[in-house]
């Protein structure tokens, strides 16, 4: 299941297998192995990548109902072990080089903890910690504080990304009013409204529905829908990526519930607050 996930939200064989550090060979097999359990198929394969079929969409949701299941039972046995463990959700790009900086500095200072990390989609911001699926979250503001605490790592300016033969590619910057009469990509229903409106640039929109980084680029790739991205994330080279002057920069920020004094939540938020910092 968590292979198919990977797969199903990068919707690419090679980018899922880098994401699941493994060679994309097995990948292919086990995908192969769970259409013939399934007895359909599940992807609709070509050579930029591939699509969900209607079967795919079905599996994707009750997969990822198992996945986080799965999530809190390791979690209860563990606490019922006494095994010491902080799970850390994670949103968007997890090669950042401030996380990697906090996790080598994490390790360093606490090498008995067992950490377990769940990368999540864009519908949650806050990587299910309200749902008691993470003990802290590395994600980007704003959405719902509320019962929430939160410390500001790092802010990045935003851009809109475009298709690299989209005219307006070809500009230095642009202002959100230039892009009044496009289709931008949009959350599923239930997500965050203030999470959704600022990746809207604070107005409604109208637009294919996404979940995943990877769904809202295949957007723009696709049917030239424009969205929203944090400056300096790598694209692929058919995309471009435009400043825009008139948004608020995006902050990255570490969150945990309110009230929460685990130690070793605490120590996450220092190391984060340093490595960020440098």
């Amino acid at each position: 299941m968590r292979y198919f996930v990977a797969v199903a939200e990068e919707l690419h064989f090679g980018r899922a297998a880098t994401r699941l550090h493994m060679s994309q060979p097995p990948l292919s097999r086990a995908i192969k192995q769970l259409e013939a359990d399934v007895g359909a198929l599940l992807f609709a394969r070509s050579p930029v990548g591939v699509t969900l079929t209607p079967v795919g969409r079905v599996l994707l949701d009750e997969a990822r109902a198992l996945l986080d299941h799965a999530d809190r039972v390791r979690a209860r046995v563990s606490a019922a072990a006494g095994v010491a463990t902080l799970t850390v959700g994670i949103l968007g790009d997890g090669t950042d080089p401030g996380v990697s900086r906090l996790a080598a500095a994490y390790r360093r200072r606490h090498p008995g903890i067992d950490i377990r990390i769940r990368d999540t989609d864009l519908t949650d911001p806050t990587c299910g910690l309200r749902a008691g699926l993470v003990d802290v979250a590395l994600t980007r503001a704003p959405f719902d504080e509320t019962t929430l605490t939160m410390r500001a790592l790092r802010t990045d300016p935003v851009g809109v990304v475009l298709r690299a033969d989209d005219p307006p590619a070809r500009c230095d910057r642009l202002r959100l009013a230039e892009l009044s009469d496009r289709r931008w990509f949009q959350f599923p229903q239930g997500t965050d409204p203030i999470w959704q409106s600022y990746w809207n640039g604070g107005r409604p929109r109208e637009g294919p529905v996404v979940r995943a980084v990877q769904e809202c680029l295949q957007a723009v790739l696709w049917n030239g829908t424009v969205g929203l991205a944090p400056l300096g994330n790598e694209l692929p080279a058919e995309l471009a990526v435009v400043p825009l002057t008139d948004m608020a920069p995006s902050r990255v920020v570490a969150v945990w519930n309110e009230g929460d004094t685990n130690p070793l939540i605490r120590s996450f938020i220092e190391i984060a607050t340093a490595a960020y910092r440098n």
